[in-house]
């Protein structure tokens, strides 16, 4: 073993945890057990923050290696550096032209062939940033000194998160996800091959599974809004094709396979239907439908989520969406509870329709004399009709199953609120009422996390959106408030630089050529861009606070189904089964 005396000439431990020994001296593990790939190479520069190594013939080292690399100062006390392999290459030294390749290989020409990798330094302890010594010993870590050259050693709550190429566990950081010291994810990649829906949702199921969370694991919430398709409404059912393989990387991460517990499943009331019903696909059973009684709807104005286009100043329309709310919201107030409906000087609304109705004969008045030109107010009456034709049947009071068909959040961990089959401006209105009722309530507790798809839609850079001063809200104020976004984009590039910028893990899957060369993807080396273009699905790279390179993760086949044909015939339920 080395023993290692603190640089600054003071007892104590060196960074990463390291043991201290007798008379305050710094105890480095061994690794003379660690497979030694080559030495640090001498034809190149070799920095403090990354060098190059000679590979020794007969050994491998591949990219994603995590490597540490024993040197000394100048009064030879050691000094370790960590790094991770980032690029690999071989070539031929002794030639000149690139047709020298044959003849080396038919024989006629001498030339051995240089095998190198590039690492990139993520630690050194003690604190000593020296230049390794071309020659020094290079050696792949694995166990303790794997853990410390990513500073797992110095999480006091780990989250798996993944497994390298080579099987290892990689985690994150607890307190980068729950808002003690950093919160929300940002999550991109190319549709259909980047898998962030199922990286996201395996992220939650490792909170939740992983006992990382503690004794708040029963009272911590997940909402989940699902934008496409139905393979969001599965979560609560195994997944029957799971291989040993993939039971065997559940396993090496200690996490147990299987679907999520306590899930909640939400869908649109049914439109053209009296008696509120789920508007939903193949999955019918065991999801509820929500709506908002009209009264719900003035109460928490929710008017400005109906009313698209409703930033155009040049003619008003917000201002006007603002007194609507604000008449609409006195009457609820001043009126009796009749079972959701609500009273406009004397007039009993039941519909959405019906309210549209009221507005459009009361607008005048609603604005009180205001100088609105008959243009803006005509305007803002196309826009309201077309929110009814839209999404009317979501706001209603026309039966009494009405009152109870809403959004529970709190009965359920996870709750999933289908929008699949909405237009995309009834989308939009949900998740501005859903995450509007969100971030009022009172106190931090219990901890909520958000998973948003299309986040571009929502709080786009360029253009307007409803809702992205409630999505831009969450990013800045969210971790106080207990609630962290888990946002998912094919492109950052196009959502508002502050919700991105506020994400403590930084996530990609496969992505676009040209995307990938935008600056929001700076945290990306230049090797881990060209690899993002190839990512295969299952694959992600991860960037976050406390390691300073991003890292090549994999994650395993859902232990839940993702589709109805992943579901086991034991566990589909005939959703006519209990009629007689």
């Amino acid at each position: 073993m080395s023993d290692v005396k603190d640089p600054r000439g003071e007892p104590g431990r060196a960074a990463g945890g390291s043991a201290e020994g007798a008379g305050g001296e710094i105890v480095m593990e061994d690794l003379s057990h660690e497979t030694a790939v080559g030495v640090v190479l001498g034809t190149q520069d070799s920095t403090p923050l990354e060098l190059w190594v000679a590979v020794r013939p007969g050994q491998d080292l591949q990219l994603d290696d995590l490597v540490a690399i024993e040197s000394q100062d100048a009064n030879n006390r050691a000094v370790r550096f960590y790094g991770v392999v980032d690029q690999v290459r071989k070539r031929h030294e002794g030639t000149q032209f690139d047709s020298d390749a044959f003849r080396v290989k038919d024989g006629t020409l001498p030339a051995e062939v240089s095998y190198a990798g590039h690492v990139r330094i993520t630690r050194v302890e003690p604190e000593m940033f020296l230049p390794p010594t071309p020659g020094d010993e290079v050696r792949v870590v694995r166990g303790l000194a794997y853990e410390k050259a990513l500073f797992f050693d110095e999480m006091e709550h780990k989250v798996p998160i993944g497994l390298t190429r080579t099987g290892q566990i990689v985690y994150a950081d607890l307190e980068f996800m729950n808002g003690r010291r950093g919160a929300h994810a940002s999550v991109s990649g190319v549709s259909g091959v980047a898998t962030k829906t199922t990286y996201t949702t395996f992220l939650l199921y490792s909170l939740f599974r992983s006992g990382v969370l503690g004794a708040e694991t029963a009272n911590t919430k997940a909402l989940i809004f699902n934008v496409k398709g139905e393979d969001l409404l599965w979560l609560d059912k195994p997944n029957a094709r799971m291989k040993d393989e993939d039971k065997a990387r559940w396993k090496k991460l200690g996490l147990p396979y299987g679907p999520f517990q306590s899930v909640g499943l939400f869908a649109p009331a049914k439109a053209g239907v009296i008696v509120p019903v789920p508007d939903t696909g193949e999955r019918q059973d065991g999801v509820e439908p929500y709506l908002w009684t009209l009264r719900d709807f003035a109460k928490e104005h929710l008017m400005r989520f109906a009313v698209s286009d409703a930033e155009d100043t040049r003619q008003q329309l917000s201002f006007v969406a603002e007194r609507v709310g604000a008449y609409l919201a006195r009457a609820a107030d001043e009126s009796p509870d009749l079972g959701g409906t609500l009273l406009l000087d004397g007039v009993r609304v039941q519909t959405f329709h019906e309210l549209v109705d009221q507005i459009d004969l009361k607008l005048p008045q609603i604005l009180g004399g205001q100088n609105i030109a008959a243009t803006t107010q005509d305007a803002f009456r196309r826009r309201l009709r077309m929110a009814a034709s839209r999404m009317g049947h979501l706001v209603r009071a026309d039966h009494d199953g009405c009152r109870k068909a809403r959004i529970d959040w709190d009965r359920h961990q996870v709750s999933v609120v289908d929008l699949h089959r909405l237009h995309s401006s009834a989308q939009t209105f949900v998740v501005g009422a859903v995450l509007k009722r969100l971030m009022e309530r009172d106190g931090a507790t219990p901890l909520t996390f958000v998973v948003l798809d299309e986040l571009n839609k929502y709080a786009p850079r360029s253009g307007w959106s409803p809702i992205q001063d409630i999505v831009l809200d969450i990013a800045e104020r969210g971790r106080s408030l207990g609630v962290s976004l888990f946002g998912a984009q094919q492109t950052a590039s196009e959502v508002e630089r502050r919700v991105v910028a506020n994400a403590a893990l930084r996530i990609v899957g496969r992505l676009d050529a040209a995307e990938a060369e935008r600056g929001e993807y700076g945290f990306l080396t230049k090797a881990a861009r060209d690899r993002a273009t190839i990512l295969k699905p299952g694959t992600m790279i991860v960037s976050q606070p406390q390691i300073p390179t991003p890292m090549l993760v994999c994650f395993p086949r859902p232990g839940w189904a993702t589709k109805r044909s992943e579901v086991a015939a034991s566990a589909r339920k005939d959703p006519f089964a209990d009629i007689d």
